[in-house]
């Protein structure tokens, strides 16, 4: 296998995490895409929706992923709502394997309101936003290559199904 591994879902479905461990078992290295989005940017990614504007966020987004994408293969974990942006799709389809973390509501918003760091969940009710988001996305990220129902499992056993789930793939 010679593809990157992006890593989708929704916000608080553990991409980063997943993503990380997922890299060092495989021995890839690992990025975070919306970490790399806040050090081009110089600012974080609040900063950028509050400053620039979610549109100006994903174009941003897919720059940054399409260059992640172009370089050696590595596990990368992809913000949010970048594969609803139609080029980050895009690129990503062709350059990577795209691996969707399917996680309930109910998870989901337990580990959404932990956070404050969520731009989109932080203007208004927070569930009745992330019931949207997830009516919105779902059918895109079910676009992906691989698509892995993730529980109330830990995360060691989250990644053990992730790697099933890849080589199955492969």
């Amino acid at each position: 296998m010679t593809k990157s591994i992006t890593i989708l879902g929704m916000p608080g479905a553990g991409k980063s995490t997943i993503g990380r461990e997922l890299a060092a078992k495989r021995g890839l290295p690992f990025v975070d895409s919306d970490s790399e989005v806040e050090k081009a940017a110089h600012m974080s990614i609040s900063q950028i929706f509050e400053k620039l504007g979610e549109t100006a966020f994903r174009e941003g987004e897919s720059k940054v992923i399409s260059q992640l994408l172009a370089g050696p293969q590595r596990i990368i974990s992809t913000g949010g709502g970048s594969f609803m942006h139609k080029a980050t799709r895009e690129i990503i389809k062709k350059k990577a394997i795209s691996i969707w973390l399917k996680v309930d509501f109910d998870i989901l918003l337990e580990r959404v309101l932990r956070s404050k760091n969520r731009p989109l969940l932080n203007k208004e009710d927070p569930a009745t936003v992330l019931r949207d988001l997830i009516e919105q996305r779902e059918p895109v990220f079910a676009e992906a290559n691989i698509i892995v129902e993730v529980a109330a499992c830990n995360i060691h056993e989250t990644v053990e199904k992730v790697e099933r789930s890849l080589d199955n793939y492969l």
